[in-house]
């Protein structure tokens, strides 16, 4: 009941948690840290009735800081790279991360995150390679970099400072992709710590967002939390349009998946004709209830069985054939490289 007691603690937001403190009060640190959230569980429980106990306390304040260290190492190599990019003339779009983070948490540092996620135009790909390069970073091989600007959605860029992952789509997922070009257009200039920066629009954020926590067949709770976050933050989020630039995806399925998740588990106020708008068929919408029960996402449990992942994502997908021939080709991937690794 312990893990049970973190998704009262985010249905109950931005109220504070009511009732007993949980027996088992580990469980619910070991979920909070697992899920992304510990330092913003530390500052909800602060803020309710729960009274827990010394060693609970410590614990929690313990992943609550582990957690923002993490953050700030990331914050620093966000601020460089911002610099480096500005230096060449480009100014991105920050996905999810410390941005998401500083614009709907309490405080920035109460939601993991674990490196820097950029967003830019096609034709701004080199020079912005080139930029973080110059910071010290290691970019993907020519043979890993050609096959990530065919088949996947960014550039990943490695150092001791941490990881930079440079996007030139929105979104890879289920066999298909998904375009940065009418979500760059309707982005929001912005100003991070002097920087110039963007971020989407609200109504694209949250689709984005919400692809994004299906794609990874939302294991982690955050992701979920953060929908409900976002639609807290804007009371006048035109919903046709979100409804718009959902079915203009090849992933409005997606979109239903993590928006439903996000209303029943969070409490976020999804209207449910948006939902009705967006509903993959009804076999679809009963395998979603088996695989993200609220046992299910609190455990993991997705993460931890790479065959029902697999299988996951087969009975998900929007489009079956897209999703098999994509599976096909990981599958082989994956397999060549434990053959270069042996």
């Amino acid at each position: 009941m312990g893990a049970r007691a973190l998704l009262e603690v985010l249905r109950s937001w931005p109220e504070s948690a009511r009732g007993e403190v949980p027996q088992d009060v580990d469980a619910l640190v070991h979920a909070a840290a697992r899920h992304g959230l510990a330092g913003f569980v530390q500052h909800a429980v602060g803020r309710s009735e729960w009274a827990l106990g010394e060693a609970v306390r410590t614990q929690l304040r313990r992943e609550a800081l582990a957690q923002a260290a993490r953050g700030m190492r990331v914050k620093a190599l966000l601020l460089r790279s911002l610099d480096a990019l500005a230096s060449v003339g480009v100014v991105p779009v920050l996905l999810k991360g410390y941005g998401l983070a500083l614009r709907l948490y309490p405080e920035p540092l109460q939601r993991a995150t674990t490196d820097v996620d950029l967003l830019v135009v096609d034709a701004e790909v080199a020079a912005a390679s080139r930029a973080l390069v110059g910071l010290g970073l290691r970019p993907l091989g020519e043979k890993e970099a050609a096959h990530a600007r065919e088949h996947e959605h960014h550039l990943t860029f490695t150092g001791a400072a941490g990881m930079v992952e440079l996007h030139f789509r929105a979104l890879v997922g289920y066999g298909q992709a998904l375009e940065a070009r009418v979500l760059l257009a309707q982005a929001e200039e912005a100003v991070l710590e002097g920087r110039r920066v963007r971020y989407l629009r609200a109504e694209d954020e949250l689709v984005y967002l919400a692809l994004h926590a299906s794609n990874h067949l939302l294991q982690r709770l955050a992701w979920l939390f953060d929908l409900k976050l976002l639609v807290l933050a804007h009371p006048g989020l035109d919903w046709g349009r979100v409804v718009e630039v959902a079915r203009g995806t090849a992933f409005p399925h997606l979109a239903w998946y993590a928006l439903e998740a996000a209303r029943r588990l969070m409490g976020a106020p999804v209207p449910e004709a948006v939902l009705a708008a967006l509903a993959p068929p009804l076999w679809q919408r009963r395998m979603a209830a088996h695989f993200f029960s609220a046992e299910r996402l609190l455990g993991t449990e997705l993460m931890l069985h790479k065959p029902t992942w697999v299988a996951a994502k087969l009975l998900l997908a929007p489009r079956l054939l897209p999703m098999a021939r994509y599976t096909v080709r990981r599958l082989r991937e994956d397999g060549l490289t434990a053959l270069r690794v042996r």
